[in-house]
């Protein structure tokens, strides 16, 4: 009901003002399990895609979210619960990943939609970076669901850093073909299959966004820009 509610309000306002536009549509299945794997160029990106599929659609997000104290904090949380946000932990890394690996299982063993970003955070700058094999692959394995490429376009441009008035224009997203993986059922243990995995689902998006593809961690990039940064820094800090 509350999914529902803000779909109508939030999901409404979003179509209403920014107008984006669909390709691929149909290769979202009507019902059961489906993995939607998609770019992550904003933070917007989590509204766009749920905003224009009739299905609900679940991520994850970080338990800061949810546990801010005060007024301010809990409607943050009852507005990414609304959306669709499950809280996942992730001051310990390998904690975190289990933890999400089982929220995905656990959403899609309900036959529902689960939405993950491979690339694990957001792109420093608009470009497509390597995909992380511990979590798309694994929630893709352990569950048998398929996985659907998801590109979103211009996202980016709506609100770059810095600016507080986002810009009306029309973003854009185009949904690939399901991927079938079952052949690889039963092992998730094995790195290589997890990276062969991550790699066809990413490839499926770089043509699908037409970004230059990256073949590194967007967090190691993230890094390296912010000791760029500092080194410029006239005092170094």
């Amino acid at each position: 009901m509350i999914y529902g509610a803000m779909k109508f309000s939030v999901g409404g306002s979003l179509k209403l003002a920014f107008r984006p536009w669909v390709e691929g549509i149909e290769n979202v299945p009507a019902e059961g399990p489906a993995i939607l794997a998609s770019n992550h160029l904003s933070f917007s990106d989590s509204f766009f895609l749920p905003a224009v599929l009739d299905r609900k659609v679940t991520f994850i997000a970080k338990a800061e979210y949810f546990t801010t104290p005060g007024i301010k904090g809990k409607l943050t949380a009852a507005f990414f619960k609304g959306v669709g946000q499950l809280p996942v932990d992730r001051s310990g890394a390998r904690g975190a990943g289990e933890a999400a690996i089982k929220s995905g299982v656990d959403v899609l063993a309900k036959g529902e939609l689960f939405g993950i970003y491979p690339e694990g955070t957001r792109s420093p700058d608009g470009r497509l970076y390597r995909g992380k094999p511990g979590g798309l692959a694994r929630v893709a394995l352990a569950s048998g669901a398929p996985v659907i490429p998801v590109a979103m376009i211009d996202t980016e441009k709506i609100q770059p850093p810095g600016k507080v008035v986002p810009k009306l224009m029309r973003p854009g997203i185009r949904i690939g073909k399901p991927l079938d993986f079952s052949r690889y059922q039963g092992m998730e243990g094995d790195r290589f299959i997890l990276r062969s995995v991550t790699d066809e689902v990413m490839y499926e998006i770089m043509k699908l966004s037409g970004q230059e593809y990256v073949d590194v961690y967007a967090t190691a990039a993230k890094r390296q820009l912010a000791e760029a940064a500092k080194e410029k820094s006239p005092t170094g800090e």
